[in-house]
């Protein structure tokens, strides 16, 4: 099979594995699922909170470096499939980066807005 130095459309990619998605339509539909599930994950893990004060700092940087191992590893992985210049995978993975990235701000968002009110209520009582 023929590497291409450009973006095209088709099933016929190669893409993370010598022989994979095999120019078959339901392993390439697989193989965009799998890197948009993979970048949105890596998009996640770069939105987690820091540790809680009052954590073992050994712990906490053995938690955030476990994170970080994982995400980066993700990272790459999404960086390599892209390199198929297949536009389908691409896309997944700009799709996948999207989503991601909404999830973690959307939830950072809540967390930040039920803190609030928290504080605002204790405010209140006072």
């Amino acid at each position: 099979m023929k590497m291409h130095m450009n973006l095209y459309w088709g099933k016929d990619a190669i893409v993370l594995f010598s022989g994979w998605p095999n120019h078959s339509v339901a392993m390439y539909i697989l193989a965009i699922l799998f890197v948009f599930f993979l970048a949105m994950f890596a998009e996640v893990l770069s939105n987690q909170p820091t540790i809680k004060r009052g954590t073992n700092p050994i712990k906490g940087g053995l938690a955030q470096a476990t994170i970080f191992f994982f995400r980066i590893s993700f990272l790459y992985l999404v960086m390599l499939a892209v390199m198929s210049f297949n536009l389908g995978i691409f896309i997944a993975a700009v799709a996948g980066h999207t989503l991601g990235f909404f999830f973690a701000k959307s939830r950072a968002l809540a967390i930040a807005n039920r803190s609030e009110q928290r504080g605002s209520s204790i405010t209140e009582k006072v």
